[in-house]
């Protein structure tokens, strides 16, 4: 199934607490705490944090738990405004509870990660310079 995408992850913000939303994008960072999930997910507008809790049923739970970076996902959920904010996000006021889960694709898990503030060697940034240089 392929969720038809109502905003992109960068521009939700506190006016649209209560909205049900569809996301899509990519697995930035998964962890799982408990019976919690928390998903940040990018697409080329920025980072929305998704939030998985008990609320959602099992399978969701289990297919959260199971992301790795760059997957290819698809997320329905409700806004709602967070407990801790993140203030090095221009999102980091609001988080998405999600109702349902679409993995669209899998993925590696990347050699490096593309960004600057990274501590890479030069010979692995050599070796992987295709993805260094993109």
């Amino acid at each position: 199934m392929l969720y038809k995408r109502t905003h992109m992850c960068g521009e939700l913000r506190l006016a649209d607490e209560g909205k049900n939303v569809v996301l899509n994008g990519w697995v930035a960072k998964a962890r799982s705490l408990g019976g919690l999930v928390f998903v940040d997910l990018r697409d080329k507008t920025g980072i929305t944090q998704i939030t998985f809790n008990e609320d959602v049923p099992a399978e969701v739970i289990e297919k959260a738990k199971s992301l790795r970076s760059e997957y290819c996902v698809g997320v329905k959920g409700v806004v709602r405004e967070r407990s801790s904010k993140n203030p090095n996000l221009p999102t980091g006021d609001i988080e998405v509870f999600a109702d349902d889960l679409v993995v669209y694709s899998t993925s590696e898990t990347p050699p490096i990660y593309i960004r600057d503030d990274d501590n890479v060697s030069d010979d692995l940034r050599l070796k992987y310079r295709y993805l260094d240089l993109r």
